[in-house]
Order: C-alpha cells, then sequence, then structure tokens
C-alpha cells in the first residue's frame, strides 16, 4: 500500500517508515526538519531510513514541508493515492507546551485539520491513524488507564491539543465516513530517543554530567514501551480499518522511575548525580496502559522488557546518541 507517514524523521516516525519499507509498501514521508531538537538528529534518521529503502522492496520520497501548509498538503494528496495516514508529526513535551500554549494549538490541531481535510476529499479516504498520547489521561484514578475513560482533565496543553484532536477525529468520521483510529502511545524509549525524553536524558546525565531533574525523587510509575513494539502496534493500526477508535499502545507494566534508573547506572557502571525536585503540576504520577483493547484488535503482543530495551537503547546512545 502507499502510506503517508508525517514526523518521518522522527523518533517514532523514522521506525515506521522504515517498517512499513521492509514489507514492500511505498512511503511518502513528511517532515519539517524543525529545531525542536537538532535537525541534524533527524537527518542521521533520514540517511538510514534511505540505506533501508536501498535494500528494500518498498520505495521512499522524503518531503520536507510543515503540516500546517494547507497547499502543500493538497498537493501531496492529489498527486497521490494514499492508502493510510500514519500522523505522527506534533509538536511533542508535556512541560514544554507550557511555555508556548498557541504553538500547541497550531501544530498540534491546526496542522491535523490540514491532513484531515485533505484526506476526506480523497476517494477512497485513507485509513487515517493518529499518534495520541498517554498525557491525554491526566489526573485520572482509574488505573490501569482504559480507554473509555472521559479524559477531559488534560494536565497541560500538550495532551489538550492531543484530545481535541482525537475528537475532532471522531467528527471527520462521523460526516465524512472516514476511519480514524488514535494510538495512545505510554512513555516509548529506544534507538533514535528525542534528547528532551528521560531515557536520553538519564544517559546523557552519566556519560556526559548534563543537568537532569529527579522528580518526586524517582517515586513516579512509568509504562515505559519499548519503540519497535510502538512500531508493530502503529502497522497494526495502519492495516485495519476500525471505523473511529482509540487503542491504547503500551507495555501494560509500569515501571517505578528510580527503578529505571538503576537499569540505566547498572548497565553504564555508574551512578547518576540527578538533581530531586517536586513532581510539576503538569506531570502524572503514574501511567499504566490497559492493553486487552489492543491485543484484541490489533493482535498487539509488546515482546520487549524494560531491561532488554534499556541495553538496546543504551547500544545505540553509546554508538549513536550521544555528543559526548
Amino acid at each position: 500500500m502507499q502510506v503517508l507517514v508525517t514526523g518521518a524523521a522522527g523518533f517514532i516516525g523514522s521506525h515506521v517508515t522504515e517498517a512499513l519499507l521492509r514489507r514492500g509498501d511505498e512511503v511518502v514521508g513528511l517532515d519539517s526538519l524543525n529545531d525542536y531538537y537538532d535537525p541534524a538528529r533527524k537527518r542521521r534518521n533520514l540517511a538510514e531510513i534511505e540505506e533501508t529503502a536501498a535494500t528494500s522492496p518498498g520505495k521512499f520520497t522524503f518531503v520536507s514541508g510543515d503540516i500546517r501548509d494547507r497547499k502543500l498538503v493538497d498537493d501531496l494528496f492529489d498527486a497521490n493515492d494514499f492508502t493510510a495516514v500514519a500522523h505522527l508529526a506534533a509538536l511533542p513535551g508535556v512541560r514544554a507546551s507550557l511555555d508556548d500554549p498557541p504553538l500547541y494549538v497550531d501544530v498540534n490541531i491546526n496542522g491535523t485539520i490540514a491532513l484531515l481535510e485533505a484526506a476526506r476529499r480523497q476517494e477512497p479516504t485513507p485509513n487515517f491513524v493518529f499518534a495520541s498520547t498517554s498525557s491525554v489521561y491526566g489526573g485520572t484514578t482509574q488505573i490501569p488507564f482504559v480507554e473509555t475513560d472521559m479524559c477531559d482533565q488534560p494536565l497541560a496543553p500538550y495532551p489538550a491539543s492531543k484530545r481535541a484532536t482525537e475528537l475532532m477525529g471522531y467528527t471527520y468520521h462521523h460526516i465524512y465516513g472516514m476511519d480514524f483510529t488514535a494510538v495512545r502511545f505510554f512513555t516509548v524509549y529506544g534507538p533514535r530517543n528525542r534528547p528532551d525524553m528521560m531515557a536520553f536524558k538519564l544517559a546523557d546525565n552519566i556519560v556526559n554530567g548534563t543537568e537532569v531533574a529527579l522528580f518526586n525523587n524517582g517515586q513516579m510509575y512509568r509504562d515505559w514501551t519499548f519503540v519497535d513494539d510502538i512500531t508493530k502496534g502503529v502497522v497494526a493500526a495502519l492495516d485495519r480499518r476500525l471505523g473511529y477508535d482509540i487503542v491504547n499502545l503500551g507495555r501494560g507494566e509500569p515501571t517505578l522511575l528510580a527503578d529505571f534508573v538503576g537499569l540505566i547506572e547498572k548497565r553504564l557502571g555508574k551512578e547518576s548525580s540527578l538533581n530531586p525536585e517536586p513532581m510539576p503540576a503538569a506531570d502524572m504520577s503514574n501511567t499504566y496502559a490497559d492493553i486487552s483493547k489492543a491485543r484484541k484488535l490489533l493482535d498487539y503482543d509488546p515482546v520487549i522488557s524494560v531491561p532488554e530495551g534499556v541495553d538496546a537503547f543504551l547500544s545505540w546512545y553509546e554508538k549513536d546518541g550521544s555528543p559526548g
């Protein structure tokens, strides 16, 4: 099939793109290569995608551009006949979103609407898979997190923008009959991790001495999920037209942040020097995915344990990730 992958040069987008290429799909990758983090890292991801494309039966075309550019997006849909859209592009970061809420609304909501508008005019409409986040659950007391939760109390602009887009997806399904699946990611980590994410920051603290805050003395649970498992979940969602649905993609086995720190320290053979700080109001104390729906609808079965994932992540970090 032919798939549009937005955010194709990013952390998860690059893995999804390569997985599609390896199985023979044609992929058009769209990415703005913005400076939320060093664009050079994204260009390295692109170089690896090109290497995969050269040895795989699929065909890869990269387009540098912004999802908010409606003419560009319309032209892409006019020039192609997409079977599916993997919409992974976004301005990420819970705490970062506090600094510029209007920008998060513009990129994450208006940019997605540009894609939905173009997609709904295509005949037949493509299967639209949207990357959402576990942070939409906000301060829920329902543990583990289930997709039927109202998710009406987001703690920061970033999850609010993601939840708003999930709701917009229902509108396009209702009015235009589009298939729209929102996959909610839970604390993804692994090779090509963004440098603003906790796994990368912990490694950087130990290897390069960069200052990193440890909130609540590490007494926060996160459902750490390896990127390969997330990638399989996204590809499975692209292959299935579910009407309108929301599906958790996590491991379903939360790990205490302090224990995750310990795994990285043990693997690198050195203790961290983290700065204890109170947990910010925008943060959640726990994330824990109920993945029974993903198992049923997507045959989703995460197989990478946290110790295995940490080892794979740090092997990449030592080779390609650390600037030190």
